[in-house]
């Protein structure tokens, strides 16, 4: 099922961040190992999950996509985030996706990335989408792969090296 800004699958739901998911994230990012392949990996503070939410939040304003918060769909708690978002270093659409340390393991990645991609390829009519993995991620590729993308060059992204990964289609799908 669809809304506007909301996306749910069998196990989850995809909703807009709000201000009060804060906390929460905080506590995500503080977790044991999340950041270890992004750049800059500083330790998480409370203002650093507050300005990720608001350049979500405002993502979405500007490009009507963006990342979600995911949640379980029984009701649980906030999880992590899943998305496309805009890299205007490179004019390409990424493919995001960071869910707490317990989630790990489960498919829930690759249920998010999953529905988040047909998202894009489906609603939106985009025609290439990539995703960013740091080499030693052996995980996020495995989510990458499974969801159809395929490898494509060792390159630099965001000041360090990456593998990236694309999907293309010929002709956009539009429902």
């Amino acid at each position: 099922m669809t809304s506007n800004r909301s996306l749910s699958t069998d196990r989850l739901l995809l909703r807009p961040f709000v201000a009060e998911d804060a906390e929460r994230m905080y506590e995500i990012l503080d977790g044991h190992e999340i950041l270890k392949y992004f750049p800059g990996s500083e330790p998480a503070t409370l203002p650093m999950a507050q300005v990720m939410i608001d350049r979500a939040i405002a993502h979405w304003g500007i490009h009507g996509y963006g990342l979600w918060a995911v949640d379980a769909s029984d009701g649980d708690q906030l999880m992590g985030r899943c998305g496309l978002q805009y890299l205007p270093e490179t004019d390409e659409v990424e493919i995001d996706f960071l869910l707490e340390r317990s989630r790990w393991g489960q498919g829930f990645a690759t249920e998010a990335a999953s529905a988040s991609l047909a998202f894009g390829l489906e609603r939106l009519g985009m025609t290439r989408i990539v995703g960013i993995v740091h080499p030693e991620n052996a995980a996020s590729r495995r989510v990458l792969e499974k969801i159809g993308m395929e490898y494509d060059v060792r390159t630099e992204y965001f000041g360090m090296v990456c593998d990236r990964y694309t999907v293309e289609v010929a002709d956009p799908i539009t429902l």
